[in-house]
This record gives C-alpha cells, sequence and structure tokens, in this order.
C-alpha cells in the first residue's frame, strides 16, 4: 500500500523536476494540487472569489520563485585549502560567499559539494547580508590520491515558502593535488621499525641511538667514554651511536606491474610515500627512483615533490627499472616482479636490501604447521 501511494510521489516529482535547477518538494506538490482545484472550482462554478483566490495563489507562487531566484543571484565562492593535502587524513579548509548584491541579502543557503571536492558535510547559512563577505572552516576529507579536477559545489534555498528548492552550480577551475596517504596504516609501523633497526645495524656512527661499546681510538670525543666500562676492562672504552644525520635509504618503485596487481600498486604508493616521509622527518637523506625519476633529498628536491609525484603516479608497462649501483645506501624495493628484476642486474642477497612484493606482502606470516618455507619474494633482505 506505502508502495503504490510513493511510486506516483516519485513520478511527480521527478516530472516536476526542471533539470539540476529547481525542483518541487512535497509543499509545492500540494500547492499546486490546491490551485488546479480552486482554478477547477472556480470555472465551472463561475464564482469571482474563487477566482480571486486562484489569482492569490498564483500570485504567491510566482513571488516566491522569483525572491528565491533573488536570494541565489549574486553569490560567489571562494574555496580555501591548505597547501598540503593527504589522502585519508581529515583536514581543515575554509569556505568563503561573498553576495555581491549590495541591496538585498540571500536568506537559507544551503551549500554542498560533489563526492570528488574533498566537502565532507554541507554548510547551512541563516542569512548572508547584501554586500558582504562570509568565512567559515570546513571539514576536507579525500578518499584517495590523485589530481581532482571536478570541483562542483551547489547553492540551494527553499526560501520563502518552500513550494521549490532551487539550484545553481558553481564549478571552481582549479585543481586539487592529493597525495598518498602519510598516516600509519595496518602493518606500516611494524615495517618502519623493521627496517630502521636494519639500517642501524648496517650504518654505524655518530648518532643518539646507542649501538655498542668498543675501544677508544686517537683524537675522539672524550665525551662518549663510558667510565664503567673503562674500569672494568682497564682500557678506555666508548659508546657508539648509530648515527641518524648521515644514514642514507633509496627508494625504488618499479612502475612496471601487472594490471592484476594494480591493487597492490596503489599499496606500494601508500607504503613508500609513508616510508619516505618518515625517514626525511629524521633527516636521513632519501634518494628516490622510478623509471622515470632519479631525485636526491635535500640536494635536488624535498620530500614534497616525491610526495607530489606518488600523488599522480602510475602503472607504466615495457621499462625495466635500473639497477642500483651504491652499495654503501640501504635500498628499499617495491617490485611486482623480481625476478625480471634479477634480469636487469639487481642483486638481493646484500645486507643493504629490502625487497617488497605481493608474493609475500608485509607483514609476514609464518607458514601453517605442516607446511614448508615459501619463497622469501615478498620481503627480502
Amino acid at each position: 500500500m506505502v508502495e503504490g501511494v510513493l511510486k506516483p510521489w516519485h513520478w511527480l516529482r521527478s516530472a516536476l523536476d526542471h533539470g539540476t535547477r529547481q525542483q518541487v518538494t512535497r509543499l509545492g506538490l500540494l500547492f499546486t494540487m490546491t490551485c488546479v482545484l480552486v482554478a477547477l472550482a472556480a470555472f465551472v462554478s463561475a464564482n469571482n472569489l474563487l477566482f480571486l483566490i486562484l489569482a492569490l495563489l498564483l500570485a504567491t507562487m510566482m513571488v516566491a520563485g522569483f525572491i528565491s531566484r533573488l536570494s541565489l543571484a549574486g553569490l560567489e565562492l571562494e574555496f580555501l585549502l591548505p597547501e598540503h593535502l593527504c589522502a585519508g587524513r581529515k583536514l581543515m579548509g575554509r569556505i568563503v560567499i561573498r553576495n555581491t548584491k549590495h541591496w538585498m541579502p540571500s536568506f537559507s543557503i544551503h551549500l554542498a559539494g560533489s563526492s570528488d571536492c574533498g566537502l565532507a558535510l554541507p554548510l547551512y547559512f541563516t542569512v548572508i547580508p547584501g554586500g558582504t563577505r562570509l568565512e567559515a572552516p570546513v571539514e576536507l576529507f579525500f578518499a584517495r590520491r590523485g589530481l581532482y579536477r571536478q570541483n562542483s559545489f551547489r547553492f540551494s534555498t527553499r526560501f520563502p515558502f518552500g513550494f521549490a528548492e532551487r539550484r545553481i552550480h558553481v564549478r571552481l577551475l582549479r585543481d586539487i593535488l592529493v597525495y598518498p596517504c602519510i598516516d600509519p596504516q595496518p602493518g606500516f609501523d611494524d615495517l618502519l621499525v623493521s627496517l630502521q633497526g636494519e639500517m642501524a645495524s648496517f650504518y654505524r656512527g655518530q648518532g643518539n641511538d646507542f649501538y655498542r661499546i668498543r675501544p677508544y681510538e686517537a683524537l675522539e670525543d672524550a665525551h662518549h667514554v663510558d667510565w664503567k666500562a673503562t674500569a672494568h676492562t682497564g682500557d678506555l672504552q666508548v659508546r657508539e651511536f648509530a648515527r641518524e644525520q648521515e644514514q642514507a635509504v633509496a627508494f625504488f618503485l618499479d612502475l612496471d606491474v601487472p594490471a592484476s596487481e594494480a591493487a597492490w600498486f596503489e599499496s606500494a604508493v601508500d607504503r613508500c610515500a609513508f616510508l619516505a616521509w618518515n625517514m626525511a622527518q629524521r633527516g636521513s637523506r632519501v634518494r628516490f627512483c622510478t623509471q622515470d625519476v632519479d631525485w636526491q633529498l635535500p640536494e635536488e628536491a624535498d620530500v614534497y615533490v616525491i610526495l607530489k609525484y606518488l600523488a599522480i603516479v602510475s602503472i607504466r608497462r615495457g621499462r625495466p627499472l635500473a639497477a642500483a649501483q651504491d652499495r654503501n645506501v640501504f635500498h628499499i624495493v617495491f617490485s611486482a616482479d623480481p625476478e625480471r628484476l634479477s634480469e636487469a642486474g639487481w642483486e638481493f642477497g646484500g645486507a643493504n636490501t629490502r625487497l617488497l612484493t605481493p608474493e609475500l606482502d608485509w607483514p609476514a606470516k609464518a607458514p601453517a604447521a605442516g607446511e614448508g618455507a615459501r619463497p622469501t619474494l615478498g620481503v627480502q633482505s
């Protein structure tokens, strides 16, 4: 019974929907039906009073439409965004609305955005005075990385009587670049801790993290002498720390990925962005390589250059990733086809290389009871 009543209503609503500029509400439909009934009664009875009532109803509808159009006229929109945007992170931006009508305010204005504009929740303004500028904070959220071009917003109002919802669409001609997610996702923190441990054992020097106690060498700073160990051994002993500022790490992202591994490629881009961001924040020297680019940080670029590249990078078949030649740098390699990299000259047996592939993705799972050891193609050192 309820469906039988709703179907005619949906049909009438779609029939009375004037594209995207105006949509008749239920109240407007009832008012229209009332006008039709009064008009029929007036013509059948030839009653002048009914004609006067009909004229009043029609004038009310025309005035309502005119006022709603005036409320939406002259509105300008500006979308203020942070300089850097990351996917999966809620950020704050600002919406600026100007009413260029100096003589008339705009009433009961709703502002909503398209699914790709980043505006999480619609906004409502009770009144925007004429000739004024309103600014309001908004919550932004982008689910995916990439370049967003369709920044479409919609002003709407049901003022004054709610007979129809009048709309106007505003499109901002600007590109929004959204970086990959740099916040930790499941398994990312474990991967970062594991890599930091491997790098600390690969690099030794002066830093902040204790590494070992060793004999004193000539001209070393006496500040690091460990007097307890010296008294125990009878010779000067110094504390050695794993160096941080001098550590260098190279990220290699292989773009030659089959279409069946597109989901893994997106995950690899997120992990690469997360690791590069954290390594750069720790002060490590970073190198970033793909089939297209080869950047050194901080000499040639900063970490935001890497994030901007990762925001729009895509799979590119055909060309293998050039092999790394520097054995004094710790390498982190993302590849869906390590065998092809081996054929191109890559060596994955050294202590300075960590290989990540979809075969055994991080975090690694131990084999079930009774199963043999799986090939270490996913996470290799």
